[in-house]
């Protein structure tokens, strides 16, 4: 009995490994955000095996479930809608269990929107810090920036297209004016890097704004020997 955690594409979907096709081909269970969402990749790689939905708003009923069926001797995969699971899902509740209970977890490894992004950014790459989605709250995301600020290193966090303009804005009263990289929809058709100061790039945005999830970067630690806004 193994937990398998399926990293799966998250846009292209050629970018998924021959491992992972034969991983979800060949375990009894596949527990995933979105079945829909689910159940298009398996149809195009023609993969037949079960799923069951396992994400924020039902993990907690659901690990007694998936925890049966492991312990019961049944292979499970663990995908998210798309990216390696367990980065800002629910995915570690049920690792953390599947430990507990002394069951084997194993890593089908792939894309990941953050790493993607990090090595495109052209900021350092040596040490960095990834933060999931930041506070809603004005205050609370104040307080959060200039705390990663002082790490003086880079920062990697996820935003969403109706939240990045006052998030910049707030970051810019925060910290000042940082130079930033926003990548959107990587790997998909309309991928999109910008570099820029937040002085530039917010005017940019709010004339045209941005679609898609995006991944947001800065080092406050780093400056450009140009000041590229692509």
């Amino acid at each position: 009995m193994s937990l398998y955690i399926v990293a799966t594409p998250i846009g292209n979907m050629g970018d998924i490994t021959f491992r992972a096709i034969e991983t979800l081909k060949k375990v009894s269970l596949i527990a995933c955000e979105d079945t829909r969402y689910t159940r298009k990749l398996l149809s195009h790689y023609d993969i037949h095996t079960p799923v069951t939905s396992y994400y924020e708003y039902n993990k907690i009923k659901k690990i007694d479930y998936l925890l049966e069926q492991l312990t019961s001797g049944r292979d499970i995969a663990l995908v998210s809608d798309s990216g390696t699971p367990g980065i800002s899902d629910p995915g570690f509740l049920i690792i953390s269990e599947a430990i507990k209970n002394r069951i084997q977890v194993i890593s089908i490894p792939g894309p990941s929107a953050a790493i993607s992004a990090l090595v495109i950014a052209g900021l350092p790459t040596d040490s960095f810090v990834f933060e999931g989605f930041l506070p809603r709250k004005k205050g609370k995301l104040r307080k959060t920036l200039i705390e990663l600020a002082a790490l003086r290193r880079t920062i990697v966090f996820y935003e969403s297209p109706y939240r990045i303009t006052t998030t910049l804005k707030i970051m810019q009263e925060a910290i000042g004016n940082q130079y930033i990289v926003i990548a959107r929809e990587l790997t998909k058709h309309f991928e999109e890097v910008l570099r820029g100061d937040l002085d530039t790039l917010i005017p940019r945005l709010e004339a045209q704004p941005l679609k898609g999830e995006m991944v947001l970067l800065f080092n406050p630690s780093f400056t450009p020997l140009e000041n590229p806004t692509d």
